[in-house]
Formats: structure tokens, C-alpha cells, sequence
């Protein structure tokens, strides 16, 4: 692709203009906006770090309404009955110019509903609803697919001073987590810790698949997008650790402006606390609906 540079010109063999070529690729960044030096791009390249303390609640709900949400090619798993889970995240993140120590900027907390399904006979997570705080999370998830939207979430952190405050991973302790967005509620849950959980893969144990989707302005091309994929997350290094199991609720309630009361849960199964880290280098696009 190339772009021209119209200059203007006092002397008369040139009529007052002329044009130059240049490389577009002089505009660097892995996101918009792309500048000369890069550095005003809301996302940098991959690799992407992550480590996060995580709640995360086990619930059922309508498998009707489940299954209403899953996009092509993705069906209801019979045997999980509406099984699903709510995420709530503390998320720190670093990529390869020093972002740990920028936390104003690369800090970040996030909830979302994953639902389990199958993908041509695999289980799978699919991922319906994600909230998040901050704009270049919302870039780097709609990179992979992710349909996050600004949001507000909360969860009580754990400190390693002793104090009623502190909530130890310890038997007995309470954890509690919101998520909201435009003012309203849109869940809250709690845990309270029972017994640490020796092996995690029996319970976290599907990939995440995602629909990547970005539409057109162009009124000709307004339902025809050029990009609708099914697209799976792919983390390197995945450490999952200090997994503790409980008592759970859960609270998901109608709000107007958005759907995902139709997730509400008709059963509460257990509450997990855990942390977790991993990296971000690549995606696996499944199915492009495109093609």
C-alpha cells in the first residue's frame, strides 16, 4: 500500500502541487493509533504476560439459553446441562518493554461467563460475556476474539500481613467479587473457603473458544464483515496455583441494556480461589464464517 504526500510549489512548472510517495509502513504499532515511533499504540506485539488472583464460581444455567448463544459449528455439551462458569480476575501484565512497572496502564480487573459446549465432539468453553476496566485489555481480547465491553469489577484481594482485612487462604475465609457496568449490577457472588484442591485439572481442564467479529461501516457491506472467526485461546506457561474450593452464590439479575441475565444461574455449585499466569503468543482460528 502506498500513501502520497501532496506539496505545494511556488514555481510554475509544477501548476502549484506536486506529489511524493511514501511507505506506509513508516507507521508503526501493533494497534491503532500507528505513529512514526510506535509508542502511542494502544497494544504492543506478543508476547503478553499475565498473572492474576482469580475467583471463579461454578453454576448452572438454562440450557435452553446456553445453547441459544453458541455460534456455528459450536454445540450444546448434553452431559454439562447448562453447566457454567463466572470469572472474576485481578490481572497484572507485562509485555516486553517493561509494563510491570506501569501499573496505571497495565493493571487491569475483569469478569466473564464461560459456558461449557462441545466444538466438533471436543469440550470446550465458550465465552459469551466478558467485562473489563481497561482499554488496551479491551484491545488485546478483541484481537483473540474476546467480546469484552468497559465495565466495573471488584473482588477482595489477599494480603500477607495478618489481619481480619487480609483474607488468608486459609479454611473459613470469605471472598466476595462484583461486576457492573452504566451503574447497574450485573453479578455478585461470594466464596468461603473450605479445602485446597490437590489437582485443578479436574476442574479447569477446557480450552476457551471465542468469536472473533469485527463488522463494517459501508452501507453496501453493513451484514457482510470481514472478519467472523471462531478462534480458541492459546496460553503458554499455563501455572494454575493455591486452588482452593467452597460454598458458593451467585447473583446474575436483569438489567436493561444488556442480556446476560438469560445466564442467570438455577443452581450455585462450588466457588473457587485460585492464581494464575501465563503467557499470550499465538491464536488458533477454528472456523473463519467468512470463507
Amino acid at each position: 500500500m502506498k500513501i502520497f504526500r501532496r506539496e505545494t510549489h511556488n514555481d510554475a512548472n509544477h501548476n502549484g502541487a506536486c506529489f511524493h510517495e511514501e511507505s506506509a509502513n513508516m507507521l508503526k504499532g501493533f494497534t491503532v493509533p500507528l505513529t512514526p515511533q510506535g509508542k502511542s499504540a494502544l497494544v504492543s506485539p506478543p508476547p503478553w504476560h499475565y498473572s492474576s488472583d482469580c475467583l471463579a464460581i461454578e453454576y448452572w444455567a438454562d440450557p435452553a439459553a446456553v445453547a441459544a448463544l453458541l455460534p456455528p459449528g459450536v454445540t450444546p455439551d448434553e452431559n454439562s446441562r447448562g453447566r457454567a462458569f463466572l470469572w472474576f480476575l485481578d490481572w497484572q501484565f507485562t509485555g516486553s518493554n517493561d509494563e510491570i512497572t506501569d501499573p496505571a496502564r497495565y493493571q487491569y480487573r475483569e469478569a466473564f461467563v464461560l459456558v461449557e459446549a462441545l466444538f466438533e465432539r471436543t469440550p470446550i468453553n465458550y465465552c459469551p460475556y466478558i467485562f473489563v476496566d481497561n482499554d488496551a485489555a479491551i484491545a488485546r481480547g478483541w484481537a483473540q476474539g474476546f467480546p469484552k465491553k468497559l465495565g466495573s469489577v471488584y473482588q477482595t484481594r489477599t494480603f500477607s500481613a495478618p489481619s481480619a482485612a487480609a483474607a488468608a487462604l486459609a479454611k473459613g475465609s470469605r471472598f466476595g467479587a462484583s461486576v457492573a457496568a452504566h451503574g447497574e449490577r450485573l453479578a455478585t457472588a461470594r466464596v468461603q473457603l473450605e479445602e485446597k484442591v490437590a489437582d485443578p485439572a479436574k476442574v479447569f481442564n477446557r480450552p476457551t473458544v471465542m468469536r472473533r467479529y469485527f463488522p463494517q461501516l459501508a452501507a453496501a457491506r453493513q451484514t457482510k464483515p470481514p472478519v467472523d472467526e471462531l478462534t480458541m485461546s492459546l496460553t503458554d506457561d499455563l501455572a494454575i496455583v493455591d486452588v482452593w474450593a467452597g460454598s458458593a452464590e451467585l447473583t446474575i439479575p436483569e438489567v436493561r441494556g444488556e442480556d446476560m441475565h438469560a445466564l442467570a444461574p438455577s443452581r450455585v455449585g462450588r466457588g473457587y480461589r485460585l492464581g494464575m499466569a501465563y503467557s499470550v503468543t499465538d491464536l488458533r482460528i477454528l472456523k473463519n464464517y467468512v470463507a
